[in-house]
């Protein structure tokens, strides 16, 4: 099974992927989040070249766990591009990703601007990690 995390803003769409086993997240690019939201030829390429199984979402929630302010406009973005991609979909809470990810990417010796249009992909790869490991640890394990 093969899994495809988005990291939706505004502006941006982070993308990231799951190897075939279902173990692993790698970032793989940063779209315009209008080419997602309109099922445009380089989003519907990334589909095609990964062919997932499964769509999962960062879900923004605050620090207390409760709805963020822009939780419904993301999950209704998230759904209308789970349907028109015809596949099912999942939310992981995305609390600290993009914190996460300019930490990782700082670490890595990047400054402000050689971390632009990388935060979004490595902070869907967090995401799509964290989803990838409870799923083992909840015994959701796919084999295939």
């Amino acid at each position: 099974m093969r899994a495809l995390a988005l990291d939706i803003g505004e502006k941006r769409v982070g993308v990231a992927v799951s190897d075939p086993a279902a173990r692993i997240a790698s970032p793989v690019c940063v779209l315009p989040a209008a080419e997602v939201f309109s099922n445009a030829p380089s989003w519907r390429r990334v589909l095609s070249d990964w062919e997932p199984d499964v769509l999962v979402c960062g879900r923004p929630l605050t620090m207390g766990g409760e709805q963020g302010p822009q939780a419904e406009a993301i999950e209704a973005r998230a759904r209308e591009i789970a349907e028109k991609c015809a596949l099912p979909l999942e939310f992981w809470d995305e609390r600290l990703s993009s914190a996460e990810a300019k930490r990782i990417l700082h670490e890595q010796g990047l400054d402000e601007r050689g971390m632009r249009g990388k935060i979004d992909m490595v902070a869907a790869s967090l995401i799509l990690q964290s989803w990838l490991d409870a799923r083992r640890t909840d015994g959701v394990e796919d084999h295939g």
